[in-house]
């Protein structure tokens, strides 16, 4: 089935969403892939590699960052290096970092971007988005994929990457609403949840994107660091 890709501004939610609150938008949920281990963990990144709906979401993501050669890029949640692998075809002359609290995912990110980390364009880390010191790194791009809703604090996550990021740099978060068998209108009010989050952190220029799969919709909010 053909895919299909929307670009929805927010006003356009908002005459469409019912409203709810931002916190049942995007309720953080708990299950074994929030931090896989063990042989669940590998099998968890077994799949998350080679599911078509998955690599198909990861590299639409990777469009929306609009990357350039010499962009230094942090993904946060790497997993099994799905878009790392992604990325680091375009960047070949910057830096792509990848972090993951699972020692299970960086180290299946390791061995599918060996090539890459041995030529010291591709860094893997075990680590959160807060063990990174504020000023150690700017970065021009960030990727986040099905990881957001994992999160106990996403403001806070929200500003230490913004705090993180170059003026004018790009965050482009790529995730499916929590629920059972999501709704047009349930990817939208998602969508539009996260939107309203990363305007509260300080990015602007913000916007939402739907595509369309044969599974269920992928909503990407998309922001940029103000000048």
């Amino acid at each position: 089935m053909q895919t299909e890709v929307q670009h929805v501004q927010v006003s356009q939610v908002d005459e469409v969403v019912e409203q709810r609150t931002q916190e049942q938008a995007t309720q953080p949920v708990r299950s074994r892939s929030e931090k896989p281990t063990g042989l669940r963990g590998r099998l968890a990144g077994w799949l998350m590699a080679h599911r078509s709906s998955n690599r198909e979401r990861n590299a639409w993501a990777v469009t929306l960052l609009e990357l350039q050669p010499t962009d230094r890029v942090l993904e946060i949640g790497c997993g099994p290096g799905v878009a790392l692998a992604l990325v680091s075809k375009v960047v070949t002359s910057g830096q792509v970092v990848g972090i993951d609290h699972s020692e299970v995912m960086v180290q299946q990110a390791k061995k599918r971007n060996a090539a890459a980390i041995e030529q010291g364009r591709v860094q893997l880390r075990l680590a959160s988005v807060f063990d990174l010191p504020p000023g150690h790194d700017r970065y021009d791009k960030c990727l986040m994929v099905n990881v957001f809703h994992y999160w106990d604090s996403p403001d806070d996550v929200l500003r230490r990457v913004q705090w993180l990021m170059h003026p004018g740099g790009k965050i482009v978060i790529a995730f499916q609403p929590c629920v059972q068998g999501p709704t047009g209108e349930d990817v939208l009010r998602a969508g539009h949840a996260v939107v309203e989050r990363l305007k509260a952190a300080g990015f602007s220029k913000t916007h939402l994107e739907i595509k369309s799969m044969t599974s269920d919709s992928v909503a990407c909010a998309v922001g940029i660091k103000a000048g």
